[in-house]
């Protein structure tokens, strides 16, 4: 009863309840489906098979497929395209484009003040507020 062009429900697995249509019969047990499911290998254990059949060669393309399921108006949805996203940079690259290389800069000591000065004045403000009284 399984035959090329036979529509089918699938009743195992996460496409469960989806129409499928049979492409090809790969051996007793198993054939390759299209249609409201991906296309790919499927146990005739996880099929419940229709009085349908829709009229399509060996392996037919999807489109193929597709289009004989609106005529008898069944809707098939597209899938998108994955987009490609470029990867995640680790850390460590990204610090490295962001470094610029900078010579080294030379490195100047700062001048000593001399402590004796700031002494003197503290000892001249203090002077100066005791004469104030």
């Amino acid at each position: 009863m399984i035959e090329i062009g036979r529509i089918c429900y699938k009743i195992a697995g996460r496409e469960s309840g989806k129409v499928a249509v049979v492409v090809d019969k790969i051996n007793d047990n198993f054939v390759f489906v299209d249609g409201q499911v991906k296309r790919k290998r499927c146990n005739i254990d996880h099929l419940e098979p229709t009085d349908k059949l829709l009229k399509i060669k060996k392996n037919a393309s999807h489109d193929e497929v597709v289009s004989e399921l609106k005529k008898i108006s069944i809707e098939v949805k597209e899938a998108k395209p994955k987009l490609k996203k470029e990867k995640p940079q680790s850390i460590k690259e990204k610090s490295k484009e962001t470094k610029e290389i900078k010579p080294p800069e030379p490195t100047k000591k700062p001048l000593k003040e001399e402590k004796k000065p700031a002494k003197e004045e503290k000892k001249e403000s203090k002077n100066e507020s005791k004469s104030k009284k």
